[in-house]
């Protein structure tokens, strides 16, 4: 009943090595049949077995509440040990992360029922506490994708006070006993509502951190794809006026050739020109040389 899987809390049905710790590669190597696994397989087959000797004879036997008490506090002593040795050889299996916090409810659920159609427990202390259950297993759910909400000591102190509260009313007690189980259930719904509501508190904080942890990441890859396209785009430009630049200088040159190219054909028209205006003066030399 504290909100985390007693099997879930590690995990291999390997050897432990000493300071009950194993490595990641145990973990993955959990068997189905550890011990944490049996004992929350006890306490879901408690839960028929508790209703049984808790209604038997009418419901109102001293001797078969007992027995019944008896049950009730196997699985509730079952839970503890369960937890336990999963936190120390590091036990986890999926089937326990469903099974364990389903087992802690059912008991719970079936104790509280059956006392309030016995008429030995108010209703609405029923309705209270299971709608608590309910609640915060659905809230962990909401929140589940962000972060984990830990067992806090006044759940755990919460889970103590009811399974308490609870054992005393399968009881058959009378006189001061029956008036102690009365204020200790008090105590209880008041544990129970006071820490759902806690509860309830880290969930929405848990959440909005979450929340806004991923606006961050987001807006950060926005950024660093936002960067790296202004980065290609200044490559691609650069590139471009380099290219331009290039064709101008090679445009240049060619015109440039053409110019001394025609400077060259003119000097040689030229030069041809001198050559034929040489040869008409000695001709005409000549012609009047022969008239003579």
């Amino acid at each position: 009943m504290t909100g985390v899987p007693a099997s879930a809390a590690g995990g291999s049905g390997a050897k432990p090595v000493r300071g009950g710790k194993l490595g990641t590669a145990a973990v993955n190597q959990a068997s189905l049949w550890n011990i944490a696994n049996i004992l929350t397989m006890v306490r879901l087959l408690l839960v028929p077995g508790f209703v049984l000797l808790l209604f038997h004879n009418g419901g109102y036997d001293p001797a078969w509440r007992s027995f019944a008490w008896a049950a009730f506090a196997i699985a509730m002593i079952t839970d503890l040990f369960d937890g336990h040795l999963a936190r120390t050889y590091n036990l986890v299996t999926d089937f326990g992360k469903i099974a364990d916090p389903i087992a802690d409810k059912a008991i719970m659920g079936a104790a509280l029922v059956s006392l309030s159609v016995l008429g030995d427990l108010p209703w609405w202390i029923t309705g209270v506490i299971i709608a608590r259950e309910l609640g915060i297993t659905l809230m962990r759910f909401w929140v589940i994708r962000h972060a984990v909400i830990p067992a806090s000591r006044g759940g755990k102190l919460k889970t103590l006070a009811q399974g308490t509260a609870v054992g005393m009313y399968v009881l058959a007690l009378t006189g001061p006993l029956a008036t102690l189980r009365f204020w200790m259930m008090m105590v209880a719904v008041v544990l129970t509502v006071v820490t759902g509501l806690d509860y309830v508190r880290q969930a929405v904080v848990l959440r909005r951190k979450g929340l806004a942890a991923e606006r961050a990441a987001v807006a950060e890859r926005a950024a660093e794809a936002t960067e790296a396209l202004q980065a290609a785009a200044g490559t691609t430009a650069g590139g471009a006026i380099g290219g331009t630049a290039e064709g101008t200088v090679g445009a240049g040159s060619t015109a440039g050739a053409v110019a001394g190219a025609t400077d060259v054909r003119g000097g040689v028209t030229d030069v041809r020109g001198g050559v034929t205006d040489v040869r008409g003066t000695a001709d005409a030399r000549d012609a009047a040389e022969a008239e003579r």
